[in-house]
């Protein structure tokens, strides 16, 4: 009997060996596949969302229909200033009247409040265009590094540059005829392109701290030498820190309605991308949190 149920052994033994052994030859053992992943819906009209990492594209929707970029258009200010050969962000740039006249002409749009006669480094510029979103320190930028004999002038010829850099990154649906996004009828962009334009600006250690910074307090220096504490700027990204979002700007007009370019890195996986055109902030924001939580799930 004991050999009897020794050779059965052997015998299932030899069994299951040989039909694993049939299993791996045609590859029929493989591990589970992954879940599928459910393509989100958002209420934007447009959006892109890439791995930030590889470049590969993750989610298109009307990713190249070009629209209203509204103040998402700062993002390429700052890249332009950024890219300045031997730029000292410590520099103090003198606010002019041609600020204040620009935002009393513009009907006091978004504003980091600077005042005239102030000196403010360029750091603190960008802070005050990328946080509160100032319209005010965009216009100060665009002065300073752009050249002519005028305000006017320089800001116009520093548009020039904005139009040269989105010819450079590959934004061919792309066209800026402002530095802060009021648009003088010929200010747009894509999805894709806006996260083109982020996607390289992020490499900017200088860009990359200023965004992602819920609030900042700029000290400058007065007319007659004093030290003036600016009001408190706060960043308009209620999103910074959320499922580990980094930036990057918000934007939001009568006509452009909501955008948001954003960025995020989470265990080592990072997504950027762009929504364009949603309905209200709320909807942006959900919209957002949807194309975060699928890239991340796509790429791991």
């Amino acid at each position: 009997m004991k050999t009897a149920i020794k050779g059965f052994r052997v015998r299932r033994a030899a069994a299951v060996a040989v039909t694993a052994g049939a299993v791996l030859a045609t590859g029929a053992l493989t591990a589970a596949p992954a879940q599928a992943v459910t393509t989100p819906t958002i209420t934007a009209k447009g959006g892109y969302l890439m791995n930030s990492a590889t470049g590969k594209t993750l989610f298109t929707k009307s990713a190249d229909t070009k629209r209203l970029t509204a103040s998402t258009t700062k993002i390429m200010t700052a890249k332009v200033v950024l890219s300045q050969s031997n730029l000292n962000l410590d520099t103090k740039v003198t606010i002019k009247k041609a600020v204040s006249d620009y935002m009393v002409a513009e009907g006091y749009p978004s504003s980091a409040h600077l005042i005239v006669g102030d000196k403010v480094t360029v750091r603190q510029l960008l802070y005050g265009m990328m946080l509160p979103s100032g319209c005010d320190a965009a216009f100060a930028l665009a002065d300073k590094f752009g050249s002519g004999t005028t305000s006017s002038a320089r800001t116009k010829n520093f548009i020039g540059k904005m139009n040269t850099m989105a010819a450079s990154l590959g934004m061919t649906n792309t066209h800026f005829d402002s530095f802060d996004g009021l648009s003088n009828g010929n200010n747009y962009s894509t999805p894709r392109d806006l996260t083109k334009v982020a996607r390289s600006v992020m490499k900017s250690t200088a860009f990359k701290t200023v965004v992602k910074t819920k609030s900042y307090t700029a000290k400058t220096i007065t007319s007659s030498g004093a030290t003036r504490t600016m009001g408190t700027w706060t960043n308009t990204n209620t999103l910074l820190g959320w499922n580990g979002t980094l930036g990057i700007k918000t934007g939001s007009g009568p006509d452009a309605h909501y955008c948001l370019v954003f960025a995020a890195t989470l265990n080592g996986e990072s997504v950027i991308g762009a929504v364009m055109t949603a309905p209200n902030a709320t909807d942006r924001t959900s919209d957002v949190k949807k194309l975060i939580n699928y890239g991340y799930a796509k790429i791991s």
